[in-house]
């Protein structure tokens, strides 16, 4: 090769470098930076309970917040109450003959909580008295949600190191999926440990958080193994960006995801960091209430991470046969 020919390939990557770069970079400012500049409220599912006229008054006024909350009737309090067990709403407002009552479960978001106190409170005629009920406590451990929020990011980076090893190490079939299974197990006990028993951000079955932590890993590590198996290492990239640039900021975990941007939380309940957020709440602080919608997502990436892995490396083992074959001499017929 001329120095002239090296000379301009190491342009080429040069420039590479320095367009790739500010893009990634750009992207990543996106992703992260942009749905937390729009957090707002989006249709937030919320309850109104008492007398009808004034329900209906109540109803109005938060309609003035064009496409900020969703409304639903309850009958009474404890109703209302039920509801918010149920995580069908994030709180609700009574009305009864002793004054207003406004009803919150922190633990489904803390934010939440902070958002409906204020609206319900400046709604209120001047001098009345709102009571704040917190229906459902966030874990004494992690009255902010801090502590979950921040376990996202390590849950979706363990899970990518499982996929990552797995492949480099050359782990085909029916090993790479034991890896893969045996670390998701491993990693799912030593996060409940650590967020359960010794930070105390989790309050629920001890085994049933541990299954949810589980399932994730796997399901993040089997995407990013199946797709290395399927298209090569590139697939890594693809996985990195599914499940970390594009997974982890669009969780709604940090808040709720009927705060960020529609397509934005819609999206990443669809992805297994949102989903698991969603489902870890749910069997942390209200007995698996509202779970099976987000545990399914996880549950059906790792069913196909798993298969593409397994199918890849049937594909992949397949290749240098039918290149062999292919490349063999054709005997000569007897003339």
């Amino acid at each position: 090769m001329s120095a002239n020919a090296t000379a301009a390939g190491a342009g080429r990557r040069i420039i590479a470098v320095m367009v790739l770069i500010p893009f990634v970079v750009t992207l990543t400012l996106w992703a992260f930076a942009w749905p937390a500049a729009r957090t707002a409220p989006r249709d937030l599912p919320i309850g109104l309970a008492g007398p009808a006229t004034v329900v209906t008054a109540l109803e109005q006024d938060l309609a003035r917040h064009e496409g900020a909350f969703e409304v639903h009737r309850y009958e009474d309090g404890a109703a209302a109450r039920a509801a918010i067990a149920d995580r069908d709403v994030y709180g609700a407002v009574v009305v009864t003959p002793g004054g207003t009552e406004l009803l919150t479960a922190s633990a489904a978001s803390p934010v939440v909580a902070g958002l409906l106190r204020e609206a319900v409170t400046s709604m209120a005629p001047e001098g009345a008295r709102v009571q704040v009920t917190d229906v459902v406590t966030a874990p004494a451990g992690d009255p902010r949600g801090a502590v979950l929020a921040s376990s996202l990011l390590p849950l979706a980076l363990a899970g990518a190191a499982a996929g990552v090893v797995t492949t480099l190490l050359g782990l085909r079939g029916g090993r790479a999926v034991a890896a893969l299974a045996g670390a998701a197990a491993l990693a799912g006990l030593v996060g409940t440990a650590l967020a359960h028993s010794w930070l105390g951000a989790l309050g629920g079955n001890w085994w049933a958080e541990a299954g949810v932590l589980g399932l994730t890993v796997l399901a993040i590590g089997s995407t990013f193994a199946g797709l290395a198996a399927l298209v090569g290492k590139p697939g890594l990239g693809l996985g990195a960006l599914l499940m970390i640039l594009l997974g982890n900021p669009f969780s709604g975990v940090s808040s709720a995801p009927e705060l960020l941007p529609t397509a934005v939380g819609t999206l990443g309940q669809w992805l297994p960091p949102g989903a698991a957020g969603s489902a870890l709440r749910s069997v942390s602080s209200f007995e698996g209430a509202a779970a099976g919608g987000p545990l399914l997502v996880p549950a059906l990436w790792a069913a196909a991470g798993l298969t593409a892995t397994a199918l890849g490396a049937r594909r992949r083992s397949a290749e240098p046969a039918r290149d062999a074959a292919a490349a063999a001499p054709v005997p000569a017929r007897a003339g």
